[in-house]
């Protein structure tokens, strides 16, 4: 299940692409959510699933968020989940875009035409923690792996019955990511693990580490 925005009003958007790179290719290097704009606040249109290819238009200069087509479909990735091949090691392609030739796109915010854009702008109350950012992600994909775990379907269906106000952080919800001691989370009963909707999805989270072990979709 999808999870659409509810703040306000959305940012509208300018794409600008540089000239300098041809469109290239990276893979998820675990599942990922692809979105209708360049943030978290921004509806959730697909997934593309660990290892799915997409094909890279350019990334923002400023923002780890990217331009990308999966399946046909068009949309905005984390940069910093997505990963290519250099010197036989996959690295996450934005904050390795020169080495990996990925050209720059823009967004721009327009307000004229902010309702058509189908995302929504709102705080950002913090930074989700870890992910593969300027560093080579082999060492972190078992990171990610290993922090995934099966909490079981009543603390899953607790977590959708008993939904929580939406939270929004810098970055990408993906399992193994930190939740930072300024979010509150809430406890499921008689388990070790904890939750919060952040970024437009429920997250269950180990609560001793908290970290994401399972995004509910």
């Amino acid at each position: 299940m999808f999870f659409k925005s509810t703040l306000g009003a959305a940012l509208a958007v300018t794409l600008l692409s540089s000239g300098a790179y041809a469109q290239s290719t990276a893979s998820a290097w675990t599942d990922l959510n692809l979105r209708a704009g360049p943030g978290p606040q921004f509806e959730i249109i697909g997934v593309i699933p660990a290892n799915g290819e997409v094909a890279v238009e350019g990334c923002l200069e400023v923002a780890s968020w990217c331009k990308v087509t999966h399946d046909g479909m068009d949309g905005w990735a984390s940069g910093d989940y997505l990963t290519t091949m250099v010197a036989e090691a996959p690295v996450a392609i934005y904050p390795n875009r020169e080495a990996v030739k990925v050209g720059t796109v823009v967004y721009e915010d327009t307000e004229a035409q902010s309702t058509a854009a189908g995302g929504a702008a709102g705080a950002i109350a913090g930074a989700l923690i870890g992910g593969p950012v300027g560093a080579v992600v082999g060492g972190i994909i078992g990171v990610g792996a290993g922090a995934a775990a099966d909490p079981g379907p009543t603390v899953t269906t607790y977590v959708q019955e008993n939904p929580s106000d939406i939270i929004y952080l810098d970055g990408e919800v993906v399992i193994g990511a930190g939740v930072p001691e300024t979010v509150t989370l809430t406890e499921v009963p008689d388990s070790t693990y904890s939750y919060a909707y952040i970024n437009g999805v429920p997250v269950i989270v180990e609560r001793e580490g908290r970290r994401i072990v399972r995004i509910v979709r």
